[in-house]
């Protein structure tokens, strides 16, 4: 039988490890369990507004030929992603080339170029103040317009 400070002790660390997981900064075990419900609900809204995002570019006229474009807002920067039912070689450099104009760096990034294109980046902003200058609607707009001129480079070739 387990003794009654072991099972404190495990709770203890069970709650420590979802206070990381859901980078909580609360102390006591209710504000750790508030803040992981909160960080579920953000997590649910992501995978609804990505969702949303892919059926529109499913939808569009130009079905699975234009890449479709989610990014995000987060605590430190921004999280890009990219979709396309295609291979679009070249696609990498150009949304590289916006990150770098932008002034935000490559944290972290996964990438698939194969049979499809698939990019999914975090990008921290160079600012150092601390202070965002970058919304998440510029980055989309600048990722977009790179796509646009990526497109259109490659109908001339």
């Amino acid at each position: 039988m387990v003794s009654r400070e072991h099972k404190k002790a495990a709770l203890h660390e069970k709650l420590q490890l979802l206070r990381s997981i859901t980078n909580s900064h609360a102390l006591s075990e209710t504000s750790i369990i508030v803040d992981a419900s909160k960080y579920i609900k953000e997590l649910k809204q992501r995978v609804e507004r990505m969702n949303q995002d892919i059926a529109y570019g499913e939808n569009s006229g130009d079905q699975n030929s234009w890449p479709v474009v989610a990014v995000e807002t987060l605590e430190k920067g921004f999280l890009v992603n990219i979709h396309s039912e295609k291979s679009c070689p070249g696609l990498l450099v150009s949304i590289l080339e916006v990150f770098e104009g932008l002034g935000l760096n490559v944290l972290e990034a996964r990438v698939s170029c194969t049979d499809t294109f698939r990019l999914e980046a975090l990008g921290g902003e160079n600012d150092e103040n601390g202070e965002s200058i970058i919304s998440a609607q510029m980055v989309k707009q600048a990722v977009s317009q790179a796509i646009k001129n990526w497109s259109e480079s490659n109908e001339q070739e």
